[in-house]
């Protein structure tokens, strides 16, 4: 396949196909006049790389689970780290949320008269969310 199928295939520009081949992600067969051409098997590059930067992992990090021929060297220990990580802000995004919607729907006259807005304020202020929410 040439570069612009692989576009057109993985839904990425070409532009980010040439970025992710100077990175050392993907590399091309070869070439068909001046254009790269790229095994079927780029296809599957690119989505778990599409895959681990919906993850949050970093192209680097991505780059550490290929090998030099291509192939994958995937830590899973690393893996688990990362979905702990997640696991992690999730709990501080429902936090989060549950306070403002706390805020939101407060019955008292002002946040400064409620007491549980008060308490959040305070652990938040002596950093006891943020230690709670690293414990596993």
């Amino acid at each position: 396949m040439d570069i612009a199928e692989v576009a057109q295939r993985s839904g990425m520009a070409a532009s980010t196909l040439r970025f992710y081949e100077k990175k050392g992600l993907i590399k091309p067969a070869g070439r068909n006049g001046l254009r790269r051409t790229y095994a079927p098997g780029v296809l599957d590059t690119l989505a778990l790389i599409a895959l681990g930067q919906s993850a949050g992992l970093s192209l680097d990090e991505i780059g550490s689970m290929f090998t030099p021929d291509g192939g994958t060297a995937i830590d899973r220990g690393f893996l688990l780290a990362k979905a702990e990580e997640i696991d992690a802000l999730a709990k501080r995004l429902k936090a989060m949320s549950e306070g403002l919607r706390h805020a939101a729907a407060c019955p008292a006259p002002s946040h400064a008269e409620c007491p549980k807005f008060q308490r959040l304020l305070k652990a938040a202020a002596s950093g006891a969310i943020e230690r709670s929410l690293h414990k596993h």
